[in-house]
């Protein structure tokens, strides 16, 4: 486990530290998007300005994505195909607001348009409504 996430560091030309490999490891096993205070709260073990220092330079690699959620900023595992200069993240970001949880809708997704004459770094493209769990629980 911990010789891919060091291939995958390595290939966003990011280095394996200790601390990163912790952070990437913990990222990639949460569905929701967390902020730096759940990330905090969830790795007693790690220094609030090593995790958003972590989390910044994940950003820069295109390693995670933000997702502004009112006055909060979350993170989330991009894909494979983000770099650091493109963001492809083109799918639903879903804010519960029952669980307050935001997660990544992957099959919802926007259709980059073709364009030669700029480039599209980012999409923001966010949605409140209820989860497919709460809304079930709500049904019971």
């Amino acid at each position: 486990m911990q010789e891919g996430i060091e291939k995958k560091l390595t290939n966003k030309h990011t280095q394996p530290t200790s601390m990163r490999i912790l952070i990437y490891d913990f990222l990639a096993s949460r569905q929701e998007a967390l902020s730096l205070a759940d990330i905090e709260r969830l790795l007693p073990k790690a220094d609030r300005t090593t995790i958003y220092r972590t989390l910044k330079t994940f950003e820069e690699k295109g390693i995670i994505h933000s997702i502004q959620e009112q006055l909060t900023t979350k993170y989330k595992l991009c894909g494979d195909a983000c770099d650091e200069h493109t963001h492809k993240d083109w799918h639903l970001h879903l804010y519960c607001k029952i669980c307050k949880q935001v997660t990544c809708q992957e099959d919802i997704q926007l259709t980059q348009p073709i364009a030669s004459n700029f480039r599209i770094d980012e999409v923001r493209f966010f949605a409140k409504g209820i989860c497919a769990k709460c809304l079930e629980e709500t049904l019971q």
